[in-house]
Parts: C-alpha cells; structure tokens; sequence
C-alpha cells in the first residue's frame, strides 16, 4: 500500500500529460497563478525603482510561500483519504507537466513552416517571446527546436527535481516561480525592476534541473560524451540555465542555436551555440522529439526510484 500511494500519483499525472496535455476546457491551476501575478503586478508596480523592486520581490516571495502552504495545506486534510488524495495529487502533477502540449506545438511550427512562410511565423509565436514577424524559415524552426529544449527542463525535468525534493508542494511552488519568470521576468523598462527577484528565484530554481536535463539528453540520443561540448557551449546564454539544454540538442543535432533575436522591437545579441550553421528539416524535429520523451521518460524513472528509496529509508 505504501509503495502504491508513493508512486501512483506521479504514474497517475504523468500518463495524464501523456494522453491529454494542457486541458483547454478545464480550469488550469497555472492560468489562476497568472490572474494574481497580474493582480498584483498592476497594483504594486508603481513609483521609483527601488520601491517597485521591493514591492516585486515581496509579491513574489508572498505567492511562492502562499501555493506551497496551499498545497501543504490540501494534502493534510485529505490524509485521512488516501485513494482520494492520490487522485486529487495525480490531477494536479498532471497540471505541472507540460510534455505532451509541448512536443505537440513544435511539430506544428514544423508543419505550419512547410505550408508557408507567414504561417510558421505565426505558429512559432505561440510558443516563444521573441518577436516573430521578421523570423527566416531556417530561424522558425530553430527557435521551435531550443524551445523544446528549453522547455524540457522548465516543463517536464524541473518539476520532477522539485515533486523529488519537496514533494507536491514543491512541484506546485515550483510551477509559480516559472510563471511569475514568464510573466515578469524580463529585463524592460516596466519589469525589470519589479521582477527582479522573480527572474532571480527562477534562475536559482532551475540551475539544477537544467544541467539534469542537458545530461539526461545526451544519455537518451546515447552520446555522453557530448557533455563536453554541452559544458563550453552551456555557457553562451544570457540565462545561467537556459544554454545547457539548448547546447545537449545542438550536439546531438550538430546545428547551430543561438544569434540575434528581437525582443519588444529591441535586438538582443545572443552568443551562439555551436558552430554549424546547416539548415534544420523535418527529420531533426522528428530526432528531437524523440530525445525528449526518452529523457521524460529517464527523469520520471528516477523519480520513482528516489521516493522509492526513501520510503525505504522512512519505514
């Protein structure tokens, strides 16, 4: 029984993600972390930089500790139900995983592009903060494919780093910090002073499972020895974290990501990873995608044999 509602609800969650992806017609815990990011921000991010800085980091700090104290929270009371609280705690892993939708996006940029030009900008833009309209079919695609890597560590590797540590409430606490970093994190006029310390805790939060996941990449194409290439090359990104995913696919693609990109109409010079500048193709997308469920499937694995571990250590 204890080995059942240890691992039940990851396995539960997890094949959710699988099958289904981000529910569009059901209430989504991340949207409602949108709505009080949004609420606070509109209300506290006001008046000279070093108030809207503390006014950030306080609303940041305060949301993070709210959701984890929640889920903590909702977990004591359904204690006295265990078949009920594995359901309840599957559902919500369900909601902090991101695969499935993910891989499903990126092989519509792929198939957009194909169609046209324009279409591939527009369906690329779905799922990146760069600006898109001016975007090369060559630029298209790439950008789909670092932010499949990127993405396997924000979505898929560091929520299962944290549901390890910390168990539910980690994963969930863990899902904030993202948003908050999606929504306020940016170095601009309007909030680079009040998510600051967003941007900050969501560097901290991710510097582990993003070098988890570039190792974990370059294990599932069956190629370790490309960490080499993955550490000089981990390193040419503006994030402390984002780099190390996208260089484990530039390996393992033998491509390269990186450049300039535009950003609110602003260029941004970013270095590049790797070298050979060839064109990306269906069959790279395919490759991918492929890495990346392989490296899923890896990190959910490790998972279930660190809380199996640990039952063990407890008993």
């Amino acid at each position: 029984m204890d080995f059942i509602i240890a691992l039940a609800p990851l396995i539960l969650g997890w094949i959710l993600d699988m099958i289904f992806g981000d529910p569009e017609r059901l209430p989504h815990p991340v949207v409602g972390f949108g709505k009080a990011i949004s609420f606070f921000e509109r209300r506290f991010n006001k008046g000279a930089a070093p108030v809207r800085r503390m006014m950030g980091g306080l609303t940041a700090v305060g949301l993070i500790l709210t959701v984890y104290l929640l889920a903590v929270l909702l977990l004591t009371v359904l204690l006295p139900f265990p078949w009920v609280s594995m359901a309840v705690e599957g559902v919500l892993i369900f909601f902090c995983l991101a695969g499935k939708t993910l891989v499903k996006e990126v092989r519509e940029v792929f198939k957009a592009c194909d169609r046209s030009l324009d279409a591939g900008r527009r369906q690329v833009a779905r799922i990146v903060g760069r600006d898109t309209g001016a975007l090369s079919a060559r630029e298209v695609r790439t950008a789909a494919l670092e932010t499949l890597a990127e993405n396997l560590s924000d979505g898929v590797i560091a929520p299962l780093f944290w549901y390890a540590v910390l168990g539910l409430p980690g994963m969930l606490a863990y899902k904030m910090v993202n948003t908050l970093d999606s929504m306020i994190g940016y170095k601009n006029e309007r909030y680079g002073d009040f998510g600051y310390m967003a941007a900050n805790i969501d560097d901290i939060a991710n510097w582990i499972p993003a070098r988890v996941s570039a190792f974990l990449m370059v294990l599932a194409a069956g190629k370790p020895k490309l960490m080499k290439f993955v550490r000089k090359y981990g390193r040419c990104h503006a994030s402390p974290n984002s780099g190390w995913p996208e260089a484990a696919l530039a390996g393992i693609l033998n491509c390269r990501f990186g450049g300039p990109h535009d950003y609110f109409g602003a260029t941004v010079y970013k270095p590049y990873i790797g070298t050979n500048n060839r064109k990306l193709t269906t069959a790279d997308m395919v490759r991918s995608i492929t890495v990346f469920h392989r490296a899923e499937v890896m990190a959910v694995a490790i998972v279930c044999v660190a809380r199996l571990l640990l039952l063990l250590v407890l008993v």
